[in-house]
């Protein structure tokens, strides 16, 4: 497979956390052409090890677990976790309780980079008639949200007193095509997130920096300026599917909130409705 994103630094071994979910899936043979050794874990089915690959089933919330999931590794790249809203027991698990054991074991073993999978969800109670930056007060849509806020929180931390860095993926909607007018602003391709990712594993001097996941899309609500640093250069953009998106929904509801804020459905789901 070709890369969307040359660089010539290549790691021992990496580490793949929500190797078997949506996101996980794309990246997982993308990844290995980084690394000596692709390390992936899940607690879904991963399948069979292709070669240069080692499996690792684990549960986040497993401390000991996830201690000798990340003993040998060079970096992690962090996707694992519950990734939609959620009553909060179950996203306290995976999301804070397991995003916390995995930056303790990255203490432990000395790893110092980290690529976390945090949310747009984190800001998803701006309107979409605003467009702000990654210096922007977090203002979560829901339980999810806050989970990834505290992950972001956690990452600085541990940079700040243990010198662990790590790039917050704020991810839009990563999908093949943008489904809705929504995603017309959000959405990331395929080759953009291993871009991204790529991208933040390799920038030389990251300390804690947040990094909208989006394509170069003609619509954002999304200012990645103060994340230049990291070298994230977007090539897809959403504008070859506006027609086809806009002929499927003509006319938005603008008495929805999820027409209004830019979290979408987020802002009305789950345990506050």
């Amino acid at each position: 497979m070709s890369s969307a994103h040359p660089s010539p630094l290549r790691f021992s071994r990496l580490l793949l956390t929500g190797a078997a979910g949506g996101l996980g899936r794309v990246l997982r043979p993308r990844l290995k052409t980084r690394c000596d050794v692709l390390r992936v874990s899940d607690i879904a089915d991963l399948g069979a090890a292709a070669e240069g690959e080692e499996l690792r089933p684990c549960r986040l919330e497993d401390r000991d677990g996830v201690r000798a999931l990340l003993e040998g590794v060079a970096a992690v790249v962090h996707l694992g976790g519950v990734s939609t809203e959620q009553p909060f027991d179950l996203i306290l698990q995976a999301n804070i309780v397991g995003t916390a054991n995995l930056y303790e074991a990255a203490r432990i073993h000395g790893v110092k980079r980290i690529v976390f999978a945090s949310s747009n969800h984190v800001t998803g109670f701006y309107r979409q008639d605003e467009v702000i930056d990654t210096h922007a007060p977090v203002r979560p849509d829901g339980h999810y949200g806050l989970s990834k806020a505290y992950g972001e929180n956690l990452a600085q931390f541990y940079w700040d007193r243990y010198r662990i860095e790590t790039v917050s993926l704020r991810i839009g909607s990563s999908f093949p095509e943008p489904k809705d007018r929504r995603m017309l602003a959000t959405w990331l391709g395929y080759d953009d997130l291993e871009r991204l990712v790529v991208a933040a594993l390799t920038a030389p001097v990251v300390g804690h920096s947040i990094v909208y996941g989006m394509s170069a899309n003609a619509t954002t609500w999304w200012d990645n300026t103060p994340a230049r640093h990291v070298g994230y250069a977007p090539q897809d953009s959403s504008e070859p599917f506006r027609a086809a998106v806009e002929a499927r929904q003509p006319v938005l509801d603008r008495d929805d909130p999820a027409s209004t804020y830019q979290g979408g459905a987020f802002v009305r789901t789950g345990p506050f409705e």
